[in-house]
Formats: structure tokens, C-alpha cells, sequence
């Protein structure tokens, strides 16, 4: 009986390796040739020997690229991000905010005022707030709430408050002090 079962497996492994190699050539005989002619760039790394080699993977939490140089606080919206950069180009602090409602455009700025304590426009006692960019009459600044929140804006309401954690604010307020550079990037 063990002579009878090797070969009935034996059989179904053929069968099944003959059927897979007809599907491939079927699947093969009816792909587009965009597929299926090779590329001018697959031949010519072949030819040449030497296929491209990726990059070390980029540090998602780098400073971006096209932020400017020297001492400035980076704001990147999109990715609700902020940067601390010293003067010889090094990170002193990142951490993640809540865009406003308001966000200037990518471009340089300086910080015009400060605040230690107030009411933001939204109505949430906000402490260190640090204002950079005015935007159709919403004044955009940096700010903590003091009851820690980073609750995202009222989109029906123009605000101008980029809201960050209260040790991130005390890190802003050190540092973004009348006239440093902020860099809005997209």
C-alpha cells in the first residue's frame, strides 16, 4: 500500500507542476509588452554590471532639507512637525504640534512677539506663546494650552494658534526669543 500512495503523490506532483508551468506560460503569452520587453534601464544595469544602489533610508525625523541653514525653528504643517536647530545645523528638539486653522506660507520669518500667559482666540488659557506670521489678519504663533490639550482647531473658526506640549513650549520659549528666524516649510 506504501508503494501505491508514493506513486498516486508522485502523480499529483507532476500534474500539478505541469498545470502550474502552462498557467505561467499562458499568463506570459497574453501580458501586455509593456510588461514583458525589458527595460532599457533593467538591460543596461545588466550590461554594465552594476545595478543601482539605494541611499541609506532618510531619518524621518531629520530637519527637512530645504529649511534654510543656521539657528531656526522649522514648522512643517503637513507633517505636524517642529524642529529646534542650533546654529551648527544640529536638532536641538523635535516634536509633533497641532497645525491652526490658519498656516502661512512656506517661506522665512521672524518671531515678532511673545506672550507668557493669555487667552488664545479659541478661548483656552494658552501659555509661551511665540508669534511669527500674520496671515488676512489671523496672527499665527506658537502656543501650549496649560491644561496640556492639543485638541485639533475648529475648522469654521480662523485661528492662528500652532499648539504644542507644555515642555515643547517651554523648549520654544527658550529658544524663539524677538526676532529668531522661522522656517515654514511645506
Amino acid at each position: 500500500m506504501a508503494k501505491g500512495s508514493s506513486a498516486i503523490v508522485a502523480g499529483l506532483t507532476a500534474a500539478a507542476v505541469a498545470a502550474v508551468g502552462f498557467l505561467a506560460y499562458q499568463a506570459s503569452a497574453n501580458a501586455p509588452e509593456s510588461v514583458t520587453a525589458p527595460s532599457s534601464q533593467a538591460s543596461g544595469a545588466a550590461a554594465g554590471g552594476q545595478s543601482p544602489k539605494p541611499g541609506p533610508p532618510r531619518d524621518p525625523l531629520a530637519v527637512p532639507a530645504d529649511s534654510g541653514t543656521g539657528a531656526r525653528v522649522v514648522y512643517a504643517p503637513a507633517k505636524r512637525r517642529v524642529w529646534i536647530v542650533d546654529a551648527a545645523e544640529k536638532s536641538l528638539r523635535t516634536f509633533t504640534v497641532m497645525p491652526s486653522s490658519v498656516s502661512p506660507p512656506p517661506g522665512t520669518y521672524q518671531v515678532s512677539s511673545r506672550s507668557g500667559t493669555i487667552k488664545g482666540s479659541d478661548g483656552v488659557p494658552i501659555e509661551h506663546v511665540v508669534r511669527f506670521a500674520d496671515v488676512d489678519g489671523v496672527t499665527v504663533g506658537f502656543s501650549a494650552a496649560q491644561d496640556g490639550s492639543m485638541k485639533a482647531p475648529d475648522p469654521t473658526m480662523k485661528t492662528g494658534g500652532v499648539r504644542m506640549k507644555r515642555p515643547d513650549g517651554n523648549a520654544m520659549w527658550t529658544f524663539a526669543t524677538i526676532g529668531a528666524t522661522v522656517v515654514v516649510v511645506p
